[in-house]
């Protein structure tokens, strides 16, 4: 209690000292004793028409609808005691001016013609030169040049005094009036680039592209306080216009971020908000000139009117049961910008420098706090992108092994297929080849009557061996080549036969093309496998006539008549049969495998029969760039397709 004591006398004693203080500095401050403004028709300085005014001082109340000069006359007197270093401070000159102390100048603007300069919001300072002030009263003479449609006067905070205390005051001004609109601008520009980039990856995200337009129309609102000069507009009045216009974009776009944002279904606000902007547009760019003043308010308000509505239907909309977190967040931001328009649209335009204040500080922290949730919502997004990629790559490695599990299994199958196509080829060229060779021995014996002698045995032996090598040579037609002619094609299957046919007192025929037409590509000539697949059909075809005909004449023909046309005729003088017959009762191995090959080359297959012979013709059509033709449709091997013909 004693040390209480103790400070609190110690108190006492230095508070009149320090009010003793406090009432000598204000003693000795400048003292304003008069202002007055006057309007002057030529710039030059009136000497008549002074009228009093408060400062700050807007003319449109004292003069509406008046554009040009006004001269305000501020008198002040200095004290006795003043500071030595003496500062003159002016918040804003709407819209350009020059500044004089007595009759010397201080500062001028470096336009005040149209295009004017701006300075209705740019705070400057300077000190007072001794030698330009007297004792006693002194002048500061400040010329205004303005249009009645922006703000005209000495619109900001006149100041005079200590030169430090100016200086500390001013740049509390800068701060208020230059640098907080700077960071805003700054932020909207980031924010419009990021999110156009981020709508561009996305397109489907709407909300994202609105807020970036939405940012894109604020920094170009914010632009008209920055700049001090009126470029590109031709004049004040243009740039005012452009203002207006930018600032009905910023709402129209707010509202519709607002809609997507929130998932809002209202397509008859939407229409209604496209009208009123477009007339809002209109209004600010053509408003009727000399009422050009009220126009611009009146849509000033109209707008702030519409972010109000929206930001109150979105509370309806944000807190109902069921919203998320984000939803609620952008609505309490947009209730703090509804308190700022409601503080705002009753001061505007009659104070200054209040609403301006407010509205760059709510707009820092409505672009921070969307920016946030935007980028929230974007981090989600790519959240769960990255857990569906994770699940699907799982998912795709699951069905990779089921895949090459299937793969295997069917590699597997493939191979025993295969083993059962190459035994039926090789069951089919035994068959048609060896088999053949068979009945024509077996044919040769029985009509013998008797005992052979060896060399006719061996004979028959060797034409058997023949046949059984040539089966084993042409398994596959993988390494076959095409013979270079038709007669080469012709030369075994005809040595072998005819040596038969001889013994048998069966004459022969064999009317062979000398040439073929072209290379394989060209369809010239068959491929290698087709040349074998015919040799076979003609054997078993002979096979036919030896066993069962017991004809005495056999023609072989092979002729190209057409190009890419290859017709192969096996015909005989013996007794016929009924085809149709045959092929009902499916009697005939042989007619059934020469089909099948007939059928494996792309070829037509046709037999006609009658009491005075029989007639077997194949008709091939060699197709250009296809060598294994036989094969192109289906793309299997000579044994899967031996197979499947079988």
């Amino acid at each position: 209690m004693r040390r209480l004591g103790l400070w609190l006398a110690l108190w006492l004693l230095a508070w009149p000292a320090a009010w003793a203080d406090g009432m000598e500095a204000v003693a000795c401050a400048p003292r304003i004793v008069s202002a007055q403004a006057a309007r002057s028709a030529d710039g030059a300085r009136p000497v008549q028409g002074w009228e009093r005014v408060t400062l700050p001082d807007r003319w449109g109340r004292r003069w509406p609808g008046y554009s040009g000069t006004v001269w305000y006359r501020i008198d002040w007197e200095r004290a006795d005691c003043a500071p030595a270093a003496l500062g003159l401070g002016i918040d804003g000159i709407g819209s350009a001016g020059e500044v004089f102390i007595n009759e010397d100048l201080l500062w001028r603007d470096a336009s005040l013609a149209e295009p004017l300069s701006r300075s209705w919001n740019v705070p400057r300072w300077w000190l007072l030169p001794a030698s330009t002030l007297r004792a006693g009263t002194n002048t500061v003479w400040v010329r205004v040049v303005s249009v009645a449609a922006l703000s005209s006067g000495l619109v900001g905070t006149l100041r005079l005094g200590d030169a430090a205390d100016v200086a500390r005051a001013q740049e509390q001004a800068q701060w208020r009036q230059r640098t907080v609109y700077f960071v805003n601008a700054v932020l909207a520009g980031m924010a419009a680039a990021l999110f156009l980039l981020v709508w561009g990856l996305r397109r489907q995200a709407r909300a994202y592209g609105w807020f970036a337009l939405m940012s894109l129309c604020w920094l170009a609102y914010l632009s008209t306080y920055l700049a001090d000069t009126p470029w590109p507009f031709a004049d004040s009045l243009d740039r005012a216009r452009a203002s207006l216009v930018a600032l009905v974009g910023y709402v129209l776009c707010a509202c519709l971020f607002t809609f997507r944002f929130g998932a809002q279904r209202l397509r008859w606000a939407e229409r209604a908000l496209w009208l009123l902007a477009a007339l809002g547009a209109a209004a600010a760019w053509w408003a009727p000139q000399g009422a050009e003043s009220a126009w611009f308010a009146a849509i000033w308000r109209g707008a702030m009117a519409v972010f109000l509505l929206n930001g109150l239907q979105f509370q309806w909309h944000a807190w109902r049961p069921g919203r998320g977190v984000a939803q609620r967040l952008l609505a309490l931001c947009w209730l703090v910008l509804v308190a700022v328009a409601l503080f705002t649209l009753g001061l505007v335009p009659d104070v200054w420098h209040v609403a301006r204040n407010w509205a760059a500080l709510s707009g820092i922290a409505t672009i921070v706090l969307v920016m946030l949730l935007l980028g929230g919502q974007l981090a989600q997004q790519m959240r769960s992108a990255e857990r569906f990629q994770r699940e699907l790559e799982a998912r795709v490695a699951e069905a990779r092994a089921e895949l090459a599990h299937a793969v295997a299994r069917e590699h597997a199958q493939a191979l025993d297929n295969a083993k059962l196509q190459e035994r039926m080829q090789i069951a089919h060229d035994l068959h048609d080849g060896l088999g053949g060779s068979l009945v024509r021995g077996m044919a040769l014996l029985e009509q013998a009557g008797g005992q052979l002698p060896g060399e006719r045995v061996l004979s028959l032996l060797k034409t058997l061996r023949d046949d059984l090598r040539q089966v084993i040579d042409h398994g596959s037609s993988a390494g076959a080549t095409v013979p270079a002619t038709p007669v080469q094609w012709a030369a075994p299957l005809r040595h072998r036969v005819t040596r038969i046919l001889d013994e048998m007192g069966v004459a022969s025929e064999w009317r062979i093309a000398a040439q073929w037409r072209g290379p394989v590509e060209e369809g010239g000539c068959p491929s290698a496998l087709q040349c074998l697949l015919l040799t076979r059909l003609v054997e078993e075809a002979l096979s036919n006539v030896i066993k069962h005909s017991q004809a005495r004449r056999v023609c072989v023909e092979c002729a190209l008549p057409l190009p890419g046309v290859f017709v192969v005729r096996v015909e005989d003088d013996g007794q016929g049969f009924d085809v149709a017959a045959v092929q009902r009762a499916g009697l005939s191995v042989g007619m059934r495998s020469m089909a099948a090959r007939a059928e494996r080359m792309g070829a037509v297959f046709q037999v006609a029969s009658s009491a005075g012979g029989t007639a077997v013709s194949v008709v091939l059509r060699m197709l250009p760039g296809r060598p294994g033709s036989e094969h192109a449709e289906s793309g299997a091997s000579p044994f899967q397709q031996s197979a499947s013909s079988y």
